[in-house]
């Protein structure tokens, strides 16, 4: 394998573009079933099948972020095993096959509960590979980056997951407008999923011309030059014992991560539905005003990405930290009473404008805290773990409060987990003077 110092800067430049575009692919499947499963839902579990009904609930509620974990401990453990490439190909062959499935998967009309039981085994794969995806990405990424400029090219791992997330919107809208709601379902809706197989495939020859970072190739050198080759290839459980030998950097992850994904998923995916049932602004209007949102919100990650590069992680997580602690609540308040979509979308943009402090350099951070023979796990399985419990809890925690008429309840839980983040980035060290510790 080339060794990353040995390259040249196109061949560097190039393997990151790969890798982001994979990851765009890998969540433009991941948030396709969201998108579409209105559609698809009648196809799969049809009134009167209670095994159809209970299997359709497993897989809304379970596999998601249940498997994310799962997924993040099996993946980032075999990229510490044997190369961050090869789980970069792994994850992306499994999410290729998930959504391969979904589109080929006859309905139950056909095949009866085996309909429903695919379904299911397709989420469960998206849900490994995403769930490694993650952690291998941001690795990877980190490490291929060059010092000056690693928290931008780090950056390009939450730019390219929102990418897929308005990737996926805009195929929605592009459907709807081709073709009439029967059609939709009846056959449109596998269209997205024969694009994602398709487009994911793509990703898998990129990621093919990839090359390994010199991080764990000198890592894998080391362990061959010590005659301890087993080493590098040690069982999973033998693995998770070395993390847990770095309790400190694990929590700080689980610390950083607690309030970033809470905001995260509150002004995205829940906000949407925040506009309507709150603000009381139309599904139609909802869906323009998040789409506008998001994508301006794409363009403050590689800006603040490269502020890291000049002030350092720590200034970026405070700023995020600070802002959102103090500015949760009356945010939120202000954009309940609001019916201007203007208004509406600049104290979106606002929101994640600050949220942005986190997701521009969650991964360069995160990769900064561990040594090579850990790193994927390391940043892998403590995230998806905290986004489970609090970024998947975020919409039912939300609308749970609403339903009780203590709607504000939420806007005082996100700001005390904000500032819980907050107290660990004052605390915390400056990762980026460690960054020593990647190779060059």
């Amino acid at each position: 394998m080339t060794v990353l110092s040995a390259s040249p800067t196109i061949s560097r430049l190039r393997s990151i573009v790969s890798g982001s575009i994979g990851n765009l692919v890998e969540w433009y499947d991941w948030y396709a079933y969201s998108a579409f499963a209105l559609y698809f839902a009648p196809v799969f579990f049809p009134k009167g099948s209670p095994t159809a009904q209970l299997l359709s609930t497993a897989a809304i509620f379970a596999v998601g972020f249940l498997m994310r974990p799962l997924g993040a401990w099996l993946l980032g453990a075999y990229a510490d095993r044997h190369g961050r490439r090869a789980a970069l190909l792994l994850s992306v062959r499994l999410m290729a096959g998930g959504s391969l499935l979904i589109a080929a998967t006859p309905g139950y009309a056909r095949i009866g509960v085996a309909a429903p039981a695919l379904l299911l085994l397709a989420r469960l794969v998206q849900g490994l590979s995403v769930g490694g995806e993650y952690g291998t990405s941001a690795t990877y990424l980190s490490e291929m980056a060059g010092a000056r400029h690693r928290g931008f090219w780090s950056s390009f791992q939450y730019l390219t997951l929102m990418g897929g997330q308005l990737l996926a919107l805009i195929v929605q809208l592009g459907l709807q407008h081709l073709l009439t709601p029967a059609q939709l379902g009846d056959w449109g809706w596998r269209v997205p999923f024969i694009i994602g197989a398709v487009a994911a495939l793509g990703a898998l020859y990129l990621r093919t011309h990839m090359g390994e970072t010199a991080a764990f190739e000198e890592h894998r050198r080391g362990v061959a030059a010590a005659g301890a080759e087993g080493e590098g290839r040690a069982p999973t459980v033998s693995q998770m014992r070395v993390l847990m030998q770095h309790p400190q950097a694990v929590l700080t992850v689980v610390g950083l991560t607690l309030g970033g994904t809470l905001a995260f998923y509150t002004f995205t995916t829940y906000a949407q539905k925040f506009l309507v049932n709150t603000s009381g602004f139309s599904k139609e209007q909802a869906t323009l005003i998040s789409f506008g949102v998001m994508a301006v919100a794409l363009l403050f990650q590689p800006l603040l990405g490269a502020i890291s590069d000049k002030v350092g992680r720590r200034p970026v997580l405070l700023m995020f930290g600070i802002g959102a602690t103090l500015g949760t609540v009356p945010l939120l308040r202000q954009l309940a009473h609001t019916h201007d979509a203007w208004v509406a979308a600049g104290l979106l943009i606002a929101a994640l404008f600050v949220v942005s402090g986190y997701t521009s350099i969650s991964a360069v951070v995160k990769a900064e805290l561990f040594p090579t023979e850990i790193r994927a796990l390391g940043v892998g399985l403590p995230f998806a773990l905290t986004v489970a419990i609090f970024g998947g809890t975020a919409e039912y925690l939300a609308l749970f409060a609403k339903d009780h008429g203590v709607e504000e309840w939420f806007y005082w839980y996100v700001t005390g987990c904000a500032l819980l983040s907050l107290l660990v980035y004052w605390r915390m060290g400056e990762t980026r003077a460690e960054h020593g510790q990647m190779t060059e």
